[in-house]
């Protein structure tokens, strides 16, 4: 590493761990970013102790020249000019999760799935952490983890790294983590993908590099998940909501039933023990308890991080009562299946908020659940009219099974939430659950989110 080039691709969180970390290891770093200098004053700022040279407001072929190594952001596509001469020329690719993981000394748990992540991810830390062992958790949520590298090596036996893995930084992945789960993969980041054989082929390199004794933790009742099974070397254990299965957990009579290899049984929890709304959820720490279980962790430690856990921030977290009506932020909400799995953890009558950016996904399942389920549906975002038509042919279709009253154009968030204080009864919930993307109007899930409370806060 010492005295090799890398150009780093964008400057977000992972460009900046990336810079550092190829920094400090010796290299000669250069990063560029589409942005310019004024934009990115703070990142720059939190870099001044290295020397990094700064090529801003575009990527020119020339950072090429020369260049050993070029390490992507996870925003960065690998079909722009800059990656594909890249390719044409044999400079080799990487990015922050394959650096990690071709470095990490401790065992590592590595979490993908179109829904339920970072629930999983965080549980499972909770979980390791209860059971005593020095626990990272980072990679998509949160910390990159490449400057824990040394923390991590030291504590030895003691670490445990639980990693959230998003498709963007698994097409790079050429490393797989001993422990790995893949939740569910549905339609998601076709934007960026182009198709879902693209988008799973992503997905799959979490599992296609690990070894014989390794351990994979897939979802039995989602078919892309469950297939996973011929992709990979390792041990394979499921969850599941449906069924009992060999090895794994599965739920049975509203009872988590782990089951290890050689069929030896224990009752986790029963299903009245979580704290969190939705079936979905229930998979969520299914997934947990498995992975968990693969890491080390006893049954007695499942159990108190499973008590303690309320789950983590904008995926169905309650903002406010206010009037009688129920107000809960599901801005994670980023795709129509995610959508329907918030919808289906309430049984009561429900005003959604929906919109944001569409990342070229189908709408035609989510739009037929909404008219038998909603009763006031108000758009927002760029996806509004978009929305808005898939509903009206399903409301045509639905006939006397439609529940659904009105379709009110918003434009903003903030005009959405202003109707829905209007036309919310006491003892509904009104659900920002939007199906799309936050990048039409806020820098991402998290900031949309915090926009609503703040919105529903103030309400008088």
């Amino acid at each position: 590493m010492i005295g090799q080039r890398v150009v780093v691709l964008g400057l977000a969180r992972q460009g900046r761990a990336m810079a550092r970390f190829f920094a400090e290891q010796g290299a000669e770093v250069i990063v560029s970013d589409l942005r310019q200098a004024a934009r990115l004053q703070e990142v720059m700022a939190s870099l001044a102790d290295l020397p990094i040279r700064y090529v801003l407001g575009g990527h020119p072929l020339s950072l090429l020249d020369g260049c050993d190594l070029l390490a992507l952001s996870g925003g960065v596509p690998l079909t722009i000019p800059i990656v594909r001469e890249a390719v044409r020329r044999g400079i080799p690719l990487t990015s922050d999760a394959q650096e990690f993981l071709a470095r990490c000394p401790a065992t590592v748990v590595g979490i993908t799935g179109s829904a339920g992540k970072t629930t999983t991810t965080a549980l499972t830390g909770e979980m390791l952490e209860a059971a005593g062992f020095r626990t990272w958790v980072g990679g998509n949520i949160g910390n990159p983890l490449l400057g824990d590298l040394a923390a991590i090596a030291e504590a030895g036996e003691a670490a445990r790294v639980v990693m959230e893995l998003s498709s963007f930084q698994l097409e790079l992945v050429r490393v797989s983590p001993p422990i790995a789960g893949v939740l569910n993969i549905t339609p998601n980041h076709l934007d960026r993908h182009g198709t879902m054989a693209n988008y799973i082929a992503a997905k799959r390199n979490i599992v296609a590099h690990q070894r014989a004794g390794d351990v994979a933790v897939l979802g039995y009742d989602e078919p892309n998940a469950r297939e996973l099974a011929e992709a990979t070397p390792a041990r394979v254990r499921f969850f599941s909501g449906r069924e009992p299965v060999e090895a794994g957990t599965f739920l049975r009579d509203d009872r988590l039933i782990l089951r290890r290899e050689g069929g030896e049984e224990v009752e986790v929890v029963p299903r009245s023990a979580i704290r969190l709304r939705g079936f979905h959820n229930v998979l969520n720490v299914l997934a947990a308890i498995a992975l968990a279980d693969a890491a080390g962790a006893p049954v007695e430690a499942m159990r108190a991080a499973i008590a303690d856990f309320t789950g983590v921030r904008h995926r169905l977290e309650e903002v406010r009562r206010w009037g009688g009506v129920l107000w809960i932020d599901d801005s994670i909400a980023t795709a129509p299946e995610r959508a329907l799995a918030a919808i289906a953890s309430f049984e009561e009558p429900l005003v959604l908020l929906a919109g944001g950016r569409d990342k070229k996904l189908p709408w035609e399942a989510y739009a037929e659940r909404v008219v038998r389920r909603v009763r006031l549906v108000i758009t927002f975002g760029e996806a509004a009219a978009m929305i808005e038509d898939h509903l009206r042919r399903a409301l045509a279709d639905a006939g006397e099974a439609a529940v659904l009253e009105r379709i009110v154009p918003a434009g903003t968030l903030e005009r959405a939430v202003e109707i829905a204080a209007q036309e919310a009864r006491a003892g509904e919930v009104v659900l920002l659950s939007p199906g799309g993307t936050s990048f039409d109007a806020f820098r991402d899930f998290a900031e949309r989110g915090d926009r609503f409370r703040e919105l529903v806060e103030a309400l008088p």
